[in-house]
């Protein structure tokens, strides 16, 4: 079955140019509301072409601490999944092509009502879905509901699942599918190991037999580190506690933080769009 919506128009748009695929992720309403949404047109206007906003939560099991205090702060300030989907409206006004996922846990979805959320998100023009902690297995009434809106669903790999599982989520994964590089939480890390990038490749090998992406997640701190990731066969690099930290060491000085942030996209991109 051919699966059609920004999310894949992307990257199908991005190999026609021989590119990869940056994408982005930001807490929602970190450090606020305002500049939440400045930081992502920035992060839209240095590169990234999709762009992931993660919904606070008080108990973030995939996240690590970085994101973890920005989730805190967020959650102090009183910022709401409400808060987030009008944010994602607001950048839909602006950015038209650009795709937007949101990234959130499973108790959001249900605690708010499960279709009543989604519809929601729809009606906001968020593009799909990203939820760590949701299993294919427990998730009949989501793939029922995100089909019947045309939302985009992306479940997670880790570097030991199954092929047997590994070829499920490819086939129900209809955004892409993240495969998270190591064994742990996410954040920057000083290097990673052989099992990485054996693992992606044998990834990318199933999941292209579907037709479908393979995006590499946490822990993705440098061009050099997306680079590898890269050359072992993925489609595409998502960045977020880099991209955190530099929001949180800048929160009192914007302009830097801007410039910052449009280094490091830049940088990263160059990567996505291999040697001259």
């Amino acid at each position: 079955m051919k699966i059609e919506n920004s999310i894949t128009e992307t990257f199908n748009n991005l190999i026609q140019k021989n590119e990869k695929a940056l994408i982005g992720y930001v807490v929602g309403g970190y450090p606020t509301l305002e500049l939440s949404m400045e930081i992502i047109e920035q992060l839209i206007h240095s590169g990234v072409d999709i762009i992931e906003i993660g919904v606070p939560f008080s108990d973030p099991m995939a996240d690590g601490p970085i994101i973890q205090d920005a989730f805190l702060k967020t959650l102090n300030s009183g910022i709401t999944p409400r808060d987030c989907l009008n944010l994602v409206k607001t950048i839909r006004e602006r950015h038209k092509e650009t795709p937007l996922l949101l990234m959130t846990y499973s108790n959001i979805l249900y605690s708010n009502g499960l279709e009543k959320f989604l519809i929601q998100s729809k009606d906001c023009d968020i593009d799909g879905f990203i939820v760590p902690d949701l299993n294919f297995e427990e998730a009949d009434d989501y793939l029922k509901i995100t089909s019947k809106l045309g939302l985009a669903t992306v479940f997670l790999t880790s570097p030991n699942t199954s092929t047997q599982r590994l070829r499920r989520i490819s086939v129900l994964s209809t955004g892409f599918v993240y495969m998270v590089s190591v064994f742990g939480i996410t954040g920057s890390r000083n290097k990673f190991e052989k099992y990485t990038f054996e693992s992606i490749s044998r990834s990318k090998a199933i999941v292209s037999s579907y037709r479908k992406h393979l995006a590499v997640g946490f822990g993705i701190s440098t061009p050099k580190d997306g680079q590898r990731m890269i050359e072992s066969g993925a489609d595409g690099i998502i960045v977020g506690s880099s991209l955190i930290n530099i929001i949180k060491k800048n929160e009192n000085d914007k302009s830097k933080m801007m410039v910052e942030l449009d280094i490091f996209v830049k940088d990263l991109k160059a990567i996505c769009k291999g040697p001259n």
